[in-house]
Order: C-alpha cells, then structure tokens, then sequence
C-alpha cells in the first residue's frame, strides 16, 4: 500500500510557502506560535525550518497549511520566515518578550510605580524564610533586592498616592511598604491572603483564596465584601475602566472562571472556560488579560468587553503581568520576569 497524497505533500504545488498569519503575534521564549499559509510542507515527509529574527526555531507540527513552532531562547522581536525545499516564505512579524531578571519566585502580578520601577517576589514556598522576599528592577533594568523579612510576599498593588501594599499568604496580613523599604502592618487577620486591588475611592480589597474578598476602607475597617468557590493557589484581583472587580482563582478544574463583582459585591461569571486563571490586568479599552490556558494552548488571554476569548501571548508558566506607561508588558513566569515591546494603551498605573 502507498502513501497517501496528503502524506507525500502533493497539495504543495511549486510556489514558495506563505506566511498568512501568525497567531498569537507575540511570545516569551519557549512558547509556541501558529503560523498559518499555504506551501508551508514540502514534499516526500520532509520537514521545514522556521527562523525568528534570524535564529532557528524548532517545528512542533507541520502541515500544508499550517505550522506549529516553538520560539527560540535568545531570539527578539523581529521577521519570521519559513524554509520549505529550499525556498523562503514571505516574512510576518513577532513580538519576543526579553528576560530582565531570572531565579525569581512570583506568584501573582508585578507591580510598577509611577517612575516605572519594578517589583517582583521571590515568594518561596508556604512558611518558607528568604534572604530577599521583594527585588526592585529600576528603570535602567537594574535588578537590587527591596525587601527583606516578609515571609511569603504575595500580591502588590499601589495606591492612589503611590504607596506599595504587600500580602503575606502565610500570616493573613498586608503590609504598607515605604520607598526606602520601611515596611508597616496595614491590615490582619485575613486568612489565606493572596491577590490585592485598589478601588478608585481608596479601598483595598484582598482575596483570601479559602473563600472570601475582603474590603478594607480607608480607614482601615475590614468587610466581607463577597464570597467565591475556594482556589487551590490565589485569587488574583483586578478592577476594570468602569470600577467593576474581577477575580480569578483556579480550581482542580481545567475550565474555570473569570469572575466580576458588582460594587454591592454580586458575583457572576464573566467567562468559563480558561484553564488555570492566574494574574489579570485591562488596559484602557477594557480588554481584560489573564495569565491563563485556552483550549490547551497558554499564555495571555485576550477577553473582550463582550466576552471573545483569544490567546494573545504565548508563553509557559505565566503567572502575572503588568503594563507599562510606555504600551509594554512586563510578564511574571515562575522563576522570572520578562519585558514585551507591545503598544498597548494601558489604564492608569494607580
């Protein structure tokens, strides 16, 4: 018995491949991208090549229409091109996020203040103690630590007078951080504290991941603001332009929630569906971003007002993200922190 047409590759007539699309069109190192065309495989089982700005690439999948391939360590931003039998394709652009610090510990989002510092945890593990729990990378990307002695540092957040809050999921408690690293009890008592956000009025609102978001009013009173399904890791808060909070906490499941919270602290489903949830952002058209896997493939998800979901950001073991004054992105993965050259309109930092 032969090998069918379709193995053989004899939909690839004589053109050169083409590059139609890339998607996503942005991507940390090691994640994978699908480059949609024609003429992408040649023929007799071979395997094509794939470049990002010049650096070989490795192919995932390779099909006449379509590839998947994985972005190379110590590429940047720049032309993809496929090599098929010899022949080049046309070139698409990819944006590559760049490593600013490594052998980190995030678990939820960076922060940014409004010179366009960086802060970044080094969380370790439940009760453990590190030399340095928050590291500050400067402007000229300069990675020093900032903090010492908080065990466990969690989620960050500013406040409307630029003011650094830590939470500590070991101990229930945030902490009011000054620039020189003075740190100050702000709030205890808050269980399994994890992800923190400020309201335009100056509340602080903390998600304790064994089932409650708590508020704290500016004059440090404490309410239950609503209650959510426990998460196994965090929940990680956000606010959209118009002021409504939205939280996500992954599950044991694989098709969780994003959820919105109404100022009377109702909470519905925004959108099921993504697999672990983790760090949200909106940038200034309420588009919402979320750390997060979509129909298998991860990275940063992409949610519209209305609720479309796309993967915008490929990327592995993405935890967090923030977005810079300038459009860009910074992108919290596990052990390190990545900057994304993006042009996007972000909201106010604080």
């Amino acid at each position: 018995m032969g090998i069918s047409e379709s193995l053989l590759g004899k939909k690839n007539v004589d053109g050169n491949p083409y590059i139609e699309a890339i998607e996503p069109s942005a991507a940390l190192p090691g994640g994978e991208v699908r480059i949609v065309g024609r003429s992408l495989k040649p023929p007799m089982l071979a395997r094509p090549e794939i470049s990002f700005a010049g650096v070989r690439g490795s192919i995932v999948i390779s099909s006449e229409d379509y590839l998947v391939a994985r972005v190379p360590y110590g590429t940047h931003s720049g032309d993809v091109v496929v090599h098929s039998d010899g022949r080049s394709s046309n070139s698409r652009e990819v944006k590559i996020a760049q490593p600013l610090a490594e052998n980190l510990h995030p678990v939820a989002n960076p922060a940014i203040d409004l010179e366009g510092n960086i802060y970044v945890t080094y969380s370790g593990g439940r009760g453990q103690k590190v030399p340095v729990s928050i590291y500050k990378i400067d402007t000229n990307y300069t990675v020093k630590p900032f903090l010492s002695d908080l065990m466990n540092a969690t989620g960050m957040a500013f406040d409307g007078e630029g003011q650094l809050y830590v939470s500590s999921r070991y101990d229930g408690a945030v902490y009011r951080v000054a620039p020189n690293g003075a740190m100050t009890t702000y709030a205890e008592g808050m269980g399994v504290a994890t992800g923190i956000a400020f309201d335009r009025e100056g509340s602080l609102y903390v998600g304790d991941r064994s089932g409650t978001i708590w508020r704290i009013a500016p004059d440090r009173q404490i309410f239950v603001y609503a209650t959510l399904e426990p998460s196994v890791a965090a929940y990680h808060l956000a606010f959209s332009p118009d002021g409504t909070l939205y939280v996500s906490g992954p599950t044991t499941s694989s098709f969780d929630a994003v959820y919105s919270v109404d100022q009377h602290g109702t909470v519905e489903v925004f959108y099921r569906g993504l697999g672990r949830p983790q760090g949200l952002a909106f940038d200034a058209q309420g588009n919402l971003f979320v750390a997060a896997s979509l129909a298998g493939k991860r990275g940063v998800v992409r949610i519209t007002p209305d609720k479309k979901a796309s993967l915008a950001i490929a990327g592995h073991s993405i935890v967090g993200l923030a977005f810079t004054r300038t459009g860009g992105a910074v992108l919290a993965t596990t052990n390190a922190v990545f900057h994304l050259t993006w042009g996007i309109r972000p909201l106010p930092l604080v």
